[in-house]
């Protein structure tokens, strides 16, 4: 499987590795097919893992190759990362209410795979990016679930709810094949683009992940926290030992 994968150009890796973080959008919005509800408690543990997951990938997978390329381009690494972060914040904010969410992840996988390319070592960062995709489609997950349900619950048919739920992830391979593209073509963002995709994706895991995470009835409970910390756990170990 890595062999097939580092044979492709980084537009078509970042392409297969969004094909998967849209089939686990897919998986979790088709739930709604044997579930018209789903517990409060499982939905916040399930958003809170998906947030932690996303963090971990933030610094893991997307900063801190973000400032090693900043270093090897003689660049400053703490303002080049903080720039790069701070728009891509901005750009969510800004985008938040005309763009789905689902576009800066996919440019998150694209732009990892395409700092693949660039790599002394490929092999070792393809799977560092494969690991951006097993997180990415981790989270995705319970998002699909979270959007295909309440559609249920309010009257839509199983069929309808399950497209609509996995609708958002399918701009995820577009916008990867651009970011794969970008980074391949111009050299010099690859730092930029790589802690832009961190402060896009640190943006939804604080905007709307967290918070839906601890929407719950009885504030002793905290599923949301234990998903977020195993989410970051898990997310680490595989970003590690894989990269």
């Amino acid at each position: 499987m890595i062999e097939w994968l580092l044979s492709l150009d980084a537009w078509q890796q970042a392409l297969v590795g969004t094909l998967f973080t849209w089939g686990m959008t897919a998986l979790g919005a088709a739930l709604v097919f044997f579930f018209k509800n789903i517990n409060r408690n499982v939905l916040n543990l399930m958003l809170g893992f998906a947030s932690g997951v996303m963090i971990a990938a933030s610094f893991w997978s997307l900063l801190d190759p973000a400032i090693v390329a900043a270093e090897e381009n003689g660049s400053i690494p703490w303002l080049v990362v903080s720039l790069g972060f701070g728009l891509g914040g901005l750009f969510l904010y800004l985008a938040d209410k005309t763009i789905l969410h689902n576009i800066p992840e996919g440019l998150a996988v694209g732009v990892a795979f395409g700092a693949a390319s660039e790599a002394a070592n490929p092999t070792a960062a393809v799977l560092a990016a494969i690991s951006v995709s097993l997180g990415i489609g981790i989270q995705n997950f319970p998002e699909g679930a979270a959007v295909s349900i309440p559609l249920r619950q309010e009257g839509l048919s199983r069929t309808r709810s399950f497209l609509y739920g996995q609708a958002s992830g399918l701009v995820e391979p577009i916008a990867a094949v651009i970011g794969a593209l970008l980074v391949t073509s111009v050299e010099p963002l690859l730092p930029y683009a790589l802690s832009f995709a961190a402060g896009a994706m640190i943006y939804v895991v604080v905007e709307e992940l967290i918070p839906e995470a601890q929407a719950t009835t009885d504030s002793k409970h905290h599923y949301g926290v234990f998903g977020a910390m195993s989410g970051f756990i898990i997310m680490m170990i595989l970003d590690v030992a894989l990269g």
